[in-house]
């Protein structure tokens, strides 16, 4: 499969050919902040047409990194509010954009069962923890506040996240019941900020213990706490999703490469464990010789469809946990 590095500025110029329909709402402005002006685009002939809303303000501010970008189906296939799949972008919580989360969105907004939500939060070069579950969590309130507007069902919004969104989608959805965390974002304070359920895809559960270089004054970790994680030791149990795990969490899926170099697998392990000792409906697939990234595999997609039919429109499919390995024997 052929990938296109576009600025996402761009899209529009490409977007009849692959079947999108761009518009942007005019209480906001297109913005590109420095560094994020690139994302791998799929070419995928058999997309029907999106309609993407970008550069939505959640926050009340002009903020580019407080804003979501919606995608939505030109076609649906009921006329009941849709169920929201919210995907939250990674990159160390210091670099990256919610406009890679088209990739992921774009094939299941396209069957007309859901919409698309990407949300961006302020980086560690802006703000340190917790901010960024701040923006998250406001995002999620401003979400449910304007469900009607784009025909959404706020009580049904999946939370997918990787790597340092990984890390955040799991905070949305152990620490739902935190009122410590929904911080002062916004002004949608009268919904909720939790989530229905979470797909977290190799993403830090335990700041605590991940040693090695993330204890390093400039690892990403250390620079989302404001210092060196030991230094630091309350700030990263209070930014670590497994600090919150209780009962009353959504279902987890989660996905993570057995070899990964910068999130060690066992980070998702713990966090497994924890949801599943207190009784929630929790799922972990190995990713066999898998590193640090979101792998492209028809079996991978299937599970991650049949999780969202469960929570969505509850279904009672079996969920296969078998590793999926990157080298399938032939």
């Amino acid at each position: 499969m052929k990938f296109l590095l576009l600025r996402y500025d761009l899209i529009c110029l490409i977007s009849f050919s692959l079947g999108f329909v761009l518009t942007n709402p005019k209480e906001t402005q297109s913005a590109d902040p420095a560094g994020d002006r690139n994302q791998q685009l799929t070419r995928r002939p058999d997309v029907p047409k999106i309609k993407i809303v970008k550069d939505v303000a959640y926050a009340d501010t002009n903020n580019p990194r407080q804003q979501v970008d919606l995608f939505l189906p030109v076609t649906r296939t009921s006329d009941t509010p849709l169920p929201v799949i919210a995907f939250v972008h990674g990159g160390g919580w210091r670099k990256g954009s919610r406009r890679s989360g088209l990739q992921f969105l774009a094939p299941l907004v396209s069957t007309g069962e859901y919409l698309g939500v990407s949300i961006g939060y302020r980086l560690t070069d802006e703000a340190t923890w917790p901010a960024q579950i701040h923006d998250c969590k406001a995002a999620i309130r401003w979400l449910r506040a304007n469900a009607k507007t784009y025909h959404a069902d706020p009580t049904k919004i999946i939370a997918v996240g990787t790597s340092a969104g990984g890390h955040l989608v799991a905070m949305l959805g152990t620490s739902g019941d935190v009122l410590a965390l929904e911080g002062q974002v916004g002004s949608s304070f009268d919904s909720s900020s939790r989530v229905t359920g979470v797909i977290d895809f190799f993403g830090p559960a335990n700041l605590t213990n991940m040693g090695g270089s993330h204890n390093n004054p400039d690892s990403p970790e250390s620079l989302l706490l404001g210092g060196p994680v030991p230094k630091l030791p309350e700030i990263a149990a209070a930014a670590s999703p497994i600090t919150y795990v209780s009962k009353d969490d959504p279902p987890f899926l989660m996905i993570h490469g057995s070899d990964d170099k910068l999130v060690p697998f066992n980070q998702s392990v713990q966090l497994h464990k924890s949801l599943q000792d207190v009784g929630v409906s929790a799922r972990l697939i190995k990713i066999e010789g898998g590193g640090h990234g979101r792998l492209q595999s028809t079996e991978l997609d299937s599970r991650i469809r049949l999780f969202l039919e469960n929570q969505f429109h509850d279904s009672d499919h079996e969920i296969s946990t078998q590793s999926i390995s990157i080298h399938p024997s032939s």
